[in-house]
């Protein structure tokens, strides 16, 4: 009998796989990447756990989900149930392709608002066209028998009866296992934070939402220069760094020459004066003198390589542009 377990490094998820594996069961883990979470996590997890990894890249379809869906947002901007029941669509599609039987989730009874409340969880069932083919064992004895516990492929005895918020029963049962390497869990999602997502719904109400653009979408500070230019702006070396290779195509660089300071990447349809809008505002976080005129420059992007000299940006005037 082989099983997919939904694995996103996290605790809970760990350790359905690992309840189920207990059986004799064969587990392949199936983790999801888009631009708002990934699966380094899930591949440390598998790794730990000893199993196959398939990683499916659904970034597209959530797009589409987070611009409109059909069950709403969390506290923020994070379509909870659409996006699990997108993952468990997505999981469904592999049954077959790798001769699996049913799909394993560790989803716990009333853990989160909405998404794992009971309506939520059979919702994410009922959409995801697994109909009694997802076990989540953490809650089995809370729910309706699946089609594995009724014909017996697993026994429900052994799983547990969770609900709630509280982590003491996850965190004594990895003990038990020795399980030690697993995400916190206030990992997770970007789209669950407050400034991240203010920054999709930026983007969003300028019709910009694209896979690369929100690749950058958390990274360094934002800004909305005008309804048709974007401004990301590195706030460490780190920063710099990602944005130097997520810069979506046709964006600009935008650097400070001759002092040091941070990488600026300007996206959506500039004009000249988004160009020297961005270069002030990238000149007022470089390491130059107060009053100073400097020289900027901007390449990269379909205007071609030019340098041009500005005065740094007022800090109140800066803080007016941030997202």
């Amino acid at each position: 009998m082989k099983a997919l377990a939904l694995l996103s490094g996290g605790l809970d998820s760990i350790l359905a796989a690992r309840l189920v594996m207990d059986q004799g069961v064969e587990v392949i883990g199936v983790s999801f990447e888009s631009p708002f979470f990934g699966a380094a996590k899930a591949g440390e997890a598998a790794r730990e756990l000893g199993i196959e990894l398939v990683v499916v890249d659904i970034g597209e379809e959530l797009l589409e989900i987070v611009a409109s869906p059909k069950h709403g947002y969390g506290k923020h901007l994070n379509p909870c149930i659409d996006c699990h029941a997108l993952m468990l669509r997505r999981a469904g599609r592999l049954l077959d392709e790798l001769g699996a039987s049913f799909v394993v989730t560790g989803e716990v009874v009333g853990q989160r608002p909405k998404s794992q409340m009971r309506f939520g969880l059979r919702a994410v069932e009922s959409e995801s066209g697994l109909d009694g083919l997802l076990l989540r064992p953490l809650s089995a004895r809370l729910l309706e028998p699946t089609v594995p516990e009724r014909e017996g492929w697993v026994d429900r005895s052994t799983f547990l009866d969770l609900h709630g918020r509280t982590r003491k029963p996850q965190l004594e049962l990895a003990e038990r296992y020795g399980i030690t390497t697993y995400e916190s869990p206030a990992g997770g999602c970007l789209l669950a934070d407050e400034n991240v997502a203010r920054g999709v719904r930026d983007l969003l109400e300028h019709g910009q939402l694209t896979i690369p653009a929100a690749r950058i979408v958390a990274v360094g500070r934002q800004f909305r220069l005008s309804p048709r230019a974007r401004l990301a702006v590195g706030r460490n070396h780190a920063e710099n760094e990602v944005l130097s290779r997520q810069r979506p195509e046709d964006a600009s660089f935008v650097k400070v020459v001759e002092h040091k300071g941070p990488l600026g990447v300007l996206t959506g349809l500039p004009g000249r004066e988004d160009e020297e809008l961005a270069a002030r505002v990238v000149a007022r976080y470089a390491d130059t003198e107060g009053g100073a005129v400097v020289r900027v420059r901007i390449w990269g992007g379909p205007g071609g390589s030019r340098t041009i000299e500005v005065m740094p940006l007022d800090p109140r005037t800066t803080r007016s542009l941030a997202i």
